[in-house]
């Protein structure tokens, strides 16, 4: 095990407060990429997902609290928290609106609950090694998990195709405040991982698992959208659909998912050296949701 981590970008970091946002989606259509709604339900995903998602990360961190011994990053993970409920809670007030439009993920989404309430939950372990080991690999399982997150987050900020699509604009504005604030926060939860474990091994082989996980849970996710649009007739989704949106520009590149990779494994890796904080807080400053444009 190593505590010792690379030397982060001193200027790409910053205080992390919880925004209150609001998003009204009576105006929002089903498929809010207009004419793809491939795209969209792939997207649509991260509604599947991160309600229960970042409710997990919240008890984790929690849970790992005492264990930090560094006040400066102590705030900046309990910055993280009231930010990731944030996160929670606005994707979850997405689904009764999808609910309303014909589009139940009820199904889909009991299954992602029982996987981080049951299968990624606490669990009855002796106190002491084993209990701390569980404990730990969840966090770096999380900071795998934030790899990505950050990864879409200056994706979405950077992703004009949409707009020159005419995707909703409450909509883009809840991912691109979603994905600013993840870019605005992408070094903690490497830095807590780092700090109270740090072992590259670990890191490793639980990056493995989130990414195995997260490919496999995406392409379930946009699957079920696809089959039950109340409005395509024979809704399908593949990965070549996924591989041609990425080129047309609304969705993320395959190749710069997998160009990603080496990045997060290489021993001299810090997630500051990724994305722009500057770019994330100007966006932040404007967001309608966020009370930036009031």
């Amino acid at each position: 095990m190593s505590n010792t981590q690379p030397r982060p970008v001193a200027s790409e970091r910053t205080t992390l407060t919880a925004r209150k946002v609001s998003f009204e989606w009576a105006d929002t259509p089903l498929h809010w990429i207009p004419g793809d709604p491939f795209a969209t339900h792939t997207v649509n995903v991260l509604h599947l997902l991160l309600p229960a998602g970042e409710r997990w990360f919240v008890h984790v961190y929690r849970q790992v609290l005492p264990y930090i011994r560094d006040e400066q990053l102590r705030q900046d993970v309990i910055g993280f928290i009231g930010q990731e409920a944030m996160h929670s809670q606005a994707h979850d007030d997405v689904l009764p609106h999808l609910r309303e439009l014909g589009l139940d993920p009820t199904p889909y989404t009991a299954q992602v609950d029982w996987m981080f309430e049951k299968l990624l939950g606490d669990r009855t372990l002796p106190p002491g090694r084993a209990s701390r080991w569980w404990l730990m690999e969840r966090v770096a399982l999380i900071s795998a998990i934030e790899h990505y997150t950050a990864f879409l987050g200056d994706w979405v900020l950077n992703a004009e195709e949409l707009d020159r699509r005419g995707a909703d604009p409450v909509m883009l504005d809840l991912l691109r405040w979603h994905g600013a604030e993840e870019v605005e926060h992408r070094s903690v939860a490497f830095d807590l991982f780092m700090h109270v474990d740090g072992g590259y091994r670990r890191r490793v082989r639980t990056w493995a698992v989130a990414f195995s996980t997260l490919v496999f849970l995406w392409q379930r996710g946009a699957r079920f959208f696809m089959e039950n649009d109340p409005t395509l007739l024979d809704g399908r989704a593949s990965f070549g659909q996924f591989h041609r949106a990425g080129r047309h520009g609304v969705l993320p590149r395959t190749e710069d998912m997998i160009r990603s990779i080496p990045r997060y494994l290489s021993r001299a890796y810090h997630p500051s050296q990724e994305c722009s904080t500057a770019q994330a807080v100007a966006y932040l400053a404007t967001s309608p949701g966020a009370g930036g444009g009031r």
